[in-house]
């Protein structure tokens, strides 16, 4: 059996050092989980709420807890969360904190999936075929929020899609970020890291491109199989809505500027990937930017080496928050042909699932995302695994990153 005995419910540290909710489920038949929820600094404006976490705590035990223990089976995911949302009662999770719903409902999960004794990504309804599997977008080079005094562009990303396997991949992203400390070196150019690990050196947007340029040239060099390049802009925390116009330091850019610029460095540097590259709420330039350059049927992959995608993926973060509500508005537009999963943006893995299925039955791909503050939680390894995304994003190095990348490759091992 699987029914919630109990839950518990404390603050832990996340990687920036700041408190986050950790959730410990036990079931009646000795099934245990835990789970902690990561943390955004770039945040959409349309996420759910999260909390402080003491906050979140005592909420969710006076409001969640009698409806989760004695009362649902940590085997019924959606049963779990379900009682999360009757207990919060809002939309957003305002009550109880996202934060503290996505805790508990990941560590049920995991309870769930221990009592059953099967790994997580199949209790999530998953199997793993080893020809196909998520492919690792790394954060080599990094600004915005994540490192002041360093680019203006949030993420410059390491996309291995031509990896033979997952092991290779997170290895080759690796590589490329070793490649870029010694081309930083060799132009005299000091760098600490950010907060997801990622270089952030003092340098312009332009040679930012340069350096990752010629990295990931480098390692695809070395290692013989093709190595894309992707990026975050998270262009909402550069927009000025009152004047209308992209903010990169001394210059600005319109809405249609901002679009040609994307559009010069997709074709210029071929990229694969380009993440918010417009405001949360512009649906419009989404589309508008789509159209030019993300036409296509198939996303980039690393299937055991097949054909190279025909378009680029325009996938939204701040823009549609893994709300299936959002995701709708831009299907019916046209905005964007790939969606960014995190489920402490929405708050269970129910919602999370609903948004990756919207997404696949409509073409989209879909990336399964880590956050800036994260934790050594695996479940976004196995949730990726399980759904059968095309990417993972989480990161190239540090503890807590390299803690899912890991466990990707462990999965990987497994099944053999």
């Amino acid at each position: 059996m699987t029914q919630v005995t109990s839950v518990a419910l404390r603050r832990v540290l996340d990687s920036r050092g700041n408190a986050t909710v950790e959730a410990d489920v036990l079931t009646d038949s000795g099934g245990f989980g835990r789970a902690a929820a990561p943390s955004g600094a770039s945040t959409g404006e349309h996420e759910a709420i999260e909390l402080p976490p003491g906050a979140a705590i005592a909420a969710a035990r006076e409001h969640a807890l009698p409806r989760l223990v004695g009362e649902v089976y940590a085997g019924n995911q959606r049963e779990v969360d379900a009682a999360l949302h009757a207990a919060d009662g809002t939309g957003n999770f305002s009550e109880i904190g996202a934060n503290s719903a996505v805790a508990i409902s990941m560590a049920a999960a995991k309870a769930g999936a221990d009592a059953l004794g099967a790994p997580l990504y199949q209790h999530l309804g998953g199997t793993f075929r080893g020809d196909s599997f998520p492919v690792p977008l790394g954060n080599v080079v990094g600004g915005g929020e994540h490192a002041k005094e360093a680019t203006h562009i949030q993420e410059f990303l390491a996309a291995p899609v031509g990896a033979p396997s997952v092991s290779e991949a997170v290895f080759a992203n690796a590589a490329v970020h070793a490649r870029i400390s010694e081309l930083l070196d060799d132009r005299g150019v000091p760098a600490g890291k950010g907060d997801e690990g990622a270089w952030a050196p003092p340098i312009s947007d332009g040679e930012a491109f340069e350096v990752v340029g010629e990295a990931v040239d480098d390692v695809e060099s070395e290692l013989g199989f093709e190595i894309g390049f992707g990026l975050d802009m998270a262009a909402a925390e550069l927009y000025d809505a009152d004047e209308g116009v992209y903010v990169y330091g001394d210059q600005t850019r319109s809405t249609a500027e901002q679009v040609d610029y994307v559009a010069d460095m997709v074709d210029e540097y071929d990229l694969v990937y380009v993440e918010d590259p417009l405001d949360e709420n512009d649906y419009e330039g989404f589309s508008a930017l789509t159209a030019r350059v993300g036409g296509g049927a198939s996303a980039p992959n690393a299937s055991g080496g097949g054909p190279r995608a025909d378009r680029t993926l325009i996938c939204g973060d701040d823009l549609f928050v893994t709300n299936v509500e959002r995701l709708q508005d831009g299907i019916d537009t046209e905005a964007g042909n790939a969606i960014l999963i995190k489920p402490n943006q929405i708050g269970t893995l129910s919602d999370a699932f609903d948004a990756i299925e919207l997404a696949t039955e409509n073409r989209y791909e879909t990336v399964i995302s880590h956050r800036s503050g994260e934790t050594e939680d695996t479940t976004i390894a196995h949730l990726a695994v399980a759904t059968d995304a095309g990417f993972i994003k989480t990161g190239t190095v540090g503890g807590e990153r390299t803690a899912k990348l890991n466990e990707l490759i462990r999965i990987a091992d497994d099944a053999v």
